[in-house]
């Protein structure tokens, strides 16, 4: 019977099998790298989501702070976001923007208004919630309070710039925002930009308007926490990886 012919140790053939396999070996070495690395990233991302979700939930477990601490920390570069606030001041109601929202499920617009402080600083305030078709404040008239008001709410960082591609631009000619730009919101009211307070604040649901509009309380505070199932993914498919290249493997040594 003929015989199977056994590469040469030194053979071009047996030259371009051990290039192949050590190419194989490579690529999979850097394949289990990049999983891993993933895995070991989200695992990073949910220690810091955690972190997160305990902080806010113990900046909405506080008492309400004056404006003014809260200012303090905004210009030494800490972070305010959701810190509870007790404001003080009047509002402006001829100047109040529109932001595009929902809320439980029906499509309207969050109301920011400003509110003239005490010492002459303007703050943006999102009074909360209204229906689209009660844009107009003329449909609402009861709810535009008048007179020095204090309310309770969370204070809420700007943004430097619009936060995706995606994201609509502002209509400003239709007093429409799809994204809070505060530098707009001033510039389309008149307001004097050095007065404005560089942030906003969401009032509570402890805010009650008369006839119901606005409807304060529409603060966000679910913030999605997937991490965990993303590290497991990730960790998975690199122990698939190892499986699969082990069992290729002994093939091979038992052929």
């Amino acid at each position: 019977m003929p015989t199977k012919a056994v590469p040469q140790e030194n053979s071009p053939e047996k030259s371009r099998s051990r290039a192949r396999t050590v190419a194989t070996a490579i690529l999979v070495l850097l394949a289990l790298a990049i999983l891993m690395s993933l895995g070991t990233w989200q695992v990073e991302r949910l220690h810091w989501k955690e972190d997160l979700l305990a902080d806010i939930a113990e900046r909405r477990a506080a008492a309400p702070v004056a404006l003014s601490e809260i200012a303090a920390i905004e210009k030494s570069g800490g972070d305010i976001e959701y810190r509870r606030a007790s404001i003080t001041g009047t509002f402006d109601h001829a100047k109040e923007r529109h932001f595009f929202a929902t809320f439980q499920g029906q499509t309207g617009f969050y109301v920011y208004t400003p509110m003239t402080l005490a010492d002459g600083r303007i703050l943006f305030v999102n009074r909360g919630f209204v229906p689209y078709e009660m844009k107009d404040a003329v449909k609402r008239q009861s709810g535009q309070v008048t007179g020095e008001q204090t309310v309770f709410g969370y204070a809420r960082a700007r943004l430097a710039e619009k936060p995706s591609f995606m994201v609509p631009e502002n209509d400003l000619s239709k007093n429409i925002f799809y994204w809070k730009d505060l530098a707009a919101m001033t510039s389309t009211t008149g307001l004097d930009a050095a007065k404005i307070v560089p942030f906003f604040v969401d009032v509570d649901a402890s805010v009650v308007n008369p006839g119901g509009w606005p409807k304060g309380g529409v603060t966000q505070f679910d913030l999605p926490n997937s991490h965990l199932q993303y590290a497991i993914t990730w960790y998975g498919l690199a122990a698939a990886l190892i499986a699969v290249v082990a069992g290729m493997w002994f093939r091979r040594r038992r052929a």
